[in-house]
């Protein structure tokens, strides 16, 4: 019975989740793999942090909103990056770097924003269990992307 509710309640989550995603900002509608990609992390998280049905309501409108701006924030210094390219001045790259320093300092200051708004929904051990959950979830990502690795090859003795 226990995990039927979780499951229903992962459920509830995750279409509630899928649904703000779809409705970004711009129009823009994800794939169908983003979608994939943003339910498998719900239920990756929730499993991780343990998150009560209760919990679980009140914490994922508040990460939804911190998700959001990490976003844009991560769209802002990809942005940065491409800009990099031998026709820039030395004054211009000065100030791509000083808007990459600034837009770092952005990304922590709101995980700080967020941790103290995260402790008001859930535990001060399950934001730890988060942030350490997000973390594995990009390497499990990243690994399953890459596909497995090639057999080393023999060495010669």
């Amino acid at each position: 019975m226990k995990y039927a509710r979780q499951f229903l309640c992962l459920i509830a989550v995750g279409l509630a989740t899928t649904s703000a995603v779809q409705a970004q900002p711009g129009g823009r509608r994800p794939g169908p793999r983003l979608a994939q990609l943003e339910n498998a992390k719900i239920a990756f998280i929730t499993n991780r942090v343990a998150l009560t049905q209760d919990q679980a309501q009140k914490f994922w409108p508040v990460y939804n909103e911190y998700s959001s701006r990490r976003r844009e924030l991560n769209r802002g210094g990809r942005l940065l990056r491409q800009e990099v390219s031998d026709a820039l001045s030395d004054q211009q790259i000065r100030d791509n770097f000083s808007q990459a320093f600034t837009l770092r300092q952005q990304e922590l200051n709101l995980e700080k924003e967020y941790f103290e708004k995260f402790q008001k929904v859930i535990s001060l051990r399950q934001v730890a269990q988060l942030f350490v959950a997000e973390r594995d979830f990009t390497k499990e990502v990243i690994k399953r992307v890459a596909g497995p690795a090639p057999p080393a090859a023999p060495s010669i003795d």
